[in-house]
């Protein structure tokens, strides 16, 4: 069977565009169809997209031409795997619409996240929730699966393997670049040499999914900062537990922890590594793991007063955003199989 077709909705962005990179060299899907912005259509996307990865553009990618967004000239593509990256005031309208249209839409926007039948996938820390699907209508009808918040991707990934200890509170600081706030994002004269105190709504999305992915229920207090740096959110954890924890503990759940799904091609055989180094991890490191960004990373544990304390680092815009999606479109082929209706 050849490679299965896919679309790419919203592909000039920054996460569109990490689609674009991450899906060029796919040994399952394959680019047949991309969308942006009305102005852009008719251009060659290589013309067109002001790319900001660190990765050098694709020629495939490079010379495929951006369409409208057209549901019957879509399906005409042989497309049914639709991957979203549009923004959530355009995907509250338009992912139900591919939905109702028998899509498969693994979306990176939170619109519709909060929805009782639509699962926040991250496929090591929950992968059961895939099933919900099934509640969508599939396989009669299409579904949408979202990816959570980069922030709470990163964290859930963290903590999923702790749950066994009974989560009872979470105290939690980040440390969020700039590339989270999208292209073109925040004016230089707001983010240079300084460090923005809140990010809209940021806090309360942790508190929400956190809970939803890992199905529990701690308290939860959270603070959002921007920072200038291009990749990557650090961010610190402090955590306590209904039995006593040492750090002992912790490095062994990080260092057992796996998806149980094997072959799946963005998934890291270790999807959460630990090291001792008190500088370990940053930003800079964003882009490290194999594949490229898609292993979280932490730090500095320790424990004082009954609580364990450790920092964290996602990339924001690979495994926090494309990357997950197309990791919970593996699970999905994998899990599911795939025949186009």
């Amino acid at each position: 069977m050849g490679k299965i077709p896919v679309a790419v909705i919203g592909s000039t962005g920054a996460v569109g565009q990490v689609f674009m990179w991450m899906l060029a060299d796919h040994p399952w899907f394959e680019v047949v169809y991309v969308t942006a912005s009305a102005a852009r259509i008719g251009q060659r996307y290589g013309d067109s997209v002001h790319w900001v990865i660190p990765f050098e553009i694709s020629p495939q990618a490079a010379d495929l031409e951006i369409k409208e967004f057209n549901i019957d000239a879509i399906r005409a593509a042989g497309v049914q795997i639709v991957f979203s990256a549009m923004p959530p005031e355009i995907a509250k309208n338009t992912e139900p619409e591919l939905r109702a249209n028998g899509f498969y839409v693994f979306s990176n926007a939170g619109s519709l996240r909060y929805e009782d039948q639509v699962p926040i996938l991250v496929p090591e820390a929950n992968h059961e929730s895939l099933d919900m699907i099934l509640q969508q209508g599939y396989p009669e009808k299409g579904f949408v699966v979202t990816n959570a918040n980069c922030v709470t991707t990163g964290l859930a990934m963290a903590i999923a393997p702790l749950r066994t200890h009974g989560i009872r509170e979470m105290h939690i600081s980040t440390y969020q670049s700039v590339s989270g706030a999208g292209y073109p994002g925040l004016s230089s004269f707001d983010i240079t040499d300084n460090v923005i105190p809140y990010i809209a709504k940021e806090e309360e999305k942790i508190e929400t999914e956190i809970k939803k992915i890992l199905s529990i229920d701690p308290i939860v207090y959270a603070y959002c900062v921007r920072v200038p740096v291009m990749f990557g959110h650090l961010m610190t954890v402090w955590l306590s537990f209904d039995e006593d924890v040492d750090m002992d503990d912790i490095i062994r759940d990080w260092e057992q922890f796996h998806l149980p799904h094997e072959g799946l091609p963005t998934t890291p055989p270790q999807p959460v590594i630990y090291r001792k180094d008190h500088t370990f991890p940053q930003p800079k490191y964003a882009f490290w793991g194999d594949p490229k960004g898609m292993v979280v990373y932490t730090g500095r544990l320790k424990k004082q007063n009954g609580r364990i304390g450790f920092t964290l680092m996602v990339n924001n815009v690979v495994k926090g955003a494309a990357g997950g999606s197309i990791q919970n479109a593996e699970l999905f082929i994998k899990r599911f199989g795939y025949t186009h209706a």
